[in-house]
């Protein structure tokens, strides 16, 4: 009896269950590779939005400077003759010695990009005489803007230019003083007193001298323009006044009119392209 009750015992016992849990991992096998790619992403976007904010809050100035901020290649010269030292290249002693400045010239003859930045060392001493003449006539021009209000008014009418030609004296009318009467080629007073002015400052030298005349333009509905002949008609009576003053008329090498073909203003009608040249020409020219 006592046997029994065990072995019905046994039999209502609870089945022993065995689990086996799998471990599996999350994201499967680019695990956490997205969070780096986006990072990179939003930083590019960050570098992005401040590069166009730069452009459209800084000047072309400041761009530059940025620029060369991140580019600091800074050359030794700008045009280097391969050396590092203070003269770029370029030697104290004998032009034979190192390389010159340029493409191979010298300074006996100088390149086109030597005499751009100046360089004047290739000139003899007669064309150096000659730059230091016109030099001193046109100083001597504007030097007498301070003499009276007078004279400075009347240099009002006056602008100055060394060329390859000469020293270019322009005079030029004003809205409100002309140098000639009307639509004419009978000079005004003021032409007149320049006139007087310009022919003591030639006076001083033995150049030859030109003159050129412009008119503004006319309209076109005229029937007959007058820009040829008001312009030649205007430098000679120009050319006349300085012989009336003393000058020499051997000096005079050429007296022309460019009618309204040289306009100085976009719109060639204005006053301003009414002028005179008054050009002493270079001798070695």
């Amino acid at each position: 009896m006592k046997h029994g009750c065990v072995m019905a015992g046994q039999v209502n016992a609870a089945p022993v269950i065995i689990k086996r849990k799998k471990n599996v991992i999350s994201g499967g096998h680019h695990g956490g590779a997205w969070k780096v790619a986006y990072a990179d992403f939003v930083t590019a976007m960050m570098a992005f939005f401040m590069l166009m904010w730069l452009l459209n809050a800084t000047t072309e100035k400041q761009r530059k400077g940025i620029a060369d901020f991140f580019n600091p290649t800074i050359p030794v010269n700008r045009i280097s003759g391969g050396g590092d030292g203070a003269f770029g290249g370029d030697s104290v002693l004998s032009e034979d010695a190192l390389a010159q400045n340029g493409t191979g010239a010298t300074s006996a003859s100088p390149t086109e990009q030597k005499q751009a930045r100046g360089d004047d060392s290739g000139k003899t001493s007669s064309e150096s005489a000659e730059e230091a003449k016109l030099a001193d006539v046109e100083k001597a021009l504007l030097a007498r803007s301070g003499e009276s209000m007078t004279m400075e008014r009347l240099l009002r009418h006056v602008v100055t230019r060394v060329t390859d030609e000469g020293l270019v004296i322009e005079l030029f009318d004003l809205e409100n003083a002309r140098l000639f009467k009307g639509e004419t080629a009978d000079p005004s007073d003021p032409l007149r007193e320049l006139a007087q002015v310009l022919s003591s400052v030639l006076d001083a030298t033995t150049n030859e001298i030109a003159v050129n005349g412009y008119v503004r333009s006319y309209p076109t509905v005229l029937l007959e323009n007058p820009v040829w002949p008001l312009s030649s008609d205007r430098s000679q009576a120009m050319r006349d006044l300085l012989i009336a003053q003393g000058l020499s008329d051997e000096r005079f090498q050429r007296v022309s009119g460019f009618a309204d073909r040289k306009p100085l203003t976009p719109d060639p009608s204005v006053i301003r392209n009414n002028r005179l040249e008054v050009i002493l020409l270079r001798r070695d020219r």
